[in-house]
This record gives structure tokens, sequence and C-alpha cells, in this order.
């Protein structure tokens, strides 16, 4: 395997029903990998997600996985495993969201609370989890989490303070999980910014047009833009990169 190939590589990838964790789930398929992809409430989206990296010819399992579960928390990575055959990728990609349909309207404290469960506490014992697991392989394996690009710099509002609180904590968590696992494991961190997800095509044509006008790359990035970003983590071309936070922002923030 050479390059930004994951040929013969087995994937998992949280949160792969529908946005950044379904291009992700389909780029390391189309990179050569079988994937193991969860879902929590979104099964069609997640077994189209399954139809597709069928199509590409690779195998593909779907779970189905609460990040504030514990008993869903212990079960993933065993399942992943005996569906694959082993994970040599572990990307968690499941998150909140708090910006669209019933959770948008939550009091602040309420949403706080799902952040913290979902994309922190389920991130680092998720992570703890795979780096058991990896750790124990013979040759080891590659942990990848999400945080947020403005983490580096900060953005005024109720939302982003949450957000950056939450996306700052896996960011440092990642680093120092990085070193304690090393050399075996790798652990490395995407930071995304603004991408054309669902909260993006809620939000009016000005504001829309604002962000693009704002980025030095001049548009609102793609699902597939951060979905790259993680298969070259994933790949022998990064393995020589540990505890690196590698920004898919367009620019913003430098």
């Amino acid at each position: 395997m050479t390059g930004s190939s994951l040929a013969d590589r087995s994937v998992l990838v949280t949160g792969a029903s529908s946005g950044i964790g379904r291009a992700i789930a389909l780029a390391a398929a189309a990179a050569g990998a079988d994937v193991a992809l969860t879902y929590r409430v979104n099964a069609d989206g997640a077994h189209e997600t399954e139809r597709a990296i069928a199509a590409l010819g690779r195998r593909a399992a779907v779970l189905r996985f609460d990040a504030t579960d514990e008993q869903s928390l212990r079960a993933l990575g065993p399942a992943a495993r005996d569906a694959l055959g082993r994970i040599d990728v572990w990307v968690n990609s499941a998150g909140a969201d708090i910006l669209t349909g019933t959770a948008a309207a939550l009091p602040v404290q309420d949403k706080l609370d799902l952040l913290l469960a979902v994309d922190l506490r389920g991130t680092m014992l998720a992570s703890w989890q795979a780096a058991d697991i990896l750790g124990a392989q013979p040759d080891g394996g590659v942990i990848i989490n999400m945080s947020w690009d403005h983490v580096l710099t900060g953005m005024p509002g109720i939302n982003p303070q949450m957000f950056a609180a939450v996306k700052g904590g896996v960011l440092a968590f990642s680093k120092s999980l990085a070193r304690s696992v090393a050399p075996r494991v790798r652990v490395n961190v995407v930071a995304p910014g603004w991408i054309e997800t669902s909260f993006g095509a809620h939000l009016d044509d000005g504001t829309r047009d604002r962000v693009a006008d704002s980025t030095p790359l001049k548009r609102w990035g793609t699902p597939d833009d951060v979905a790259g970003a993680v298969v070259f983590l994933a790949s022998p071309s990064a393995a020589f990169i540990t505890g690196h936070t590698l920004v898919v922002g367009g620019g913003i923030v430098m």
C-alpha cells in the first residue's frame, strides 16, 4: 500500500449516514478500504451509504451507535471488528447537531450538555477503545478525530462559545492521546470550517455570500474536501504525522 491509498484496509467511520461522515466513508471506500459505518437515527441514510460503498466494489457494514449510551460505546469496536475482521483506521465523525432540527430550539444548557456528551465525552471514550484495539494489532493503526477551525481563533456568539469549548477539548485531548499511544497508533485531528452541510442549507443567501466572500478561497467547503483530508491522514502518505491538526477551512483560519 503506497501513497494515499487505503487498499485492503478496514475503516470505521462513526456518524456516516449523511454529511461529512458519509463523504468520509465513501472516500475511504474509493481509496480501497472496506468500511464499517454507524448511524444513530438515520438508518435509511446509512444503508444508502452502504449501497454506494458496495457499488465501489468494497465491503460495508452498518452499525447503530449512540455516543451517549455506555453499552453502545462498549459494543462498537468489537462489532466493527467482527464485521470486517479488523480495524485499521477509526474515524470519530459523529457529532451532535444543535443548529438544525429539534435540537436548535433547546435551552442553551441542554445544547451544551448534548455537545459535551456526544462530541467530547463520546469522542474520548471511543478514542480510548480505538487505542486499545489498534494498539494490540501487529501493524497498529490510525485514529482521526474531528474539531473545528475557529477553535484556533474564536468566534463571537453563544453557539460558537460552546463549539469552541467542546471541539477545543477534542483537539487538546487528541494531542495528549497521540503522545500516549505512539508509536503504534497515530492520532490526528481534522478541523473543518464552513462546510456545505444541512446547516449551510438553512442560511439565507446573504449570509452564505458573506461567508464565501470572507474566505480566501472564495467558496464554501464541501464534505468531500474534509473527506480528502481524512483519507490523507489515514494513509501511508501521512505515516510520519501524528498529533497534528489539519485545518480544512479555505484559509479563514491560518
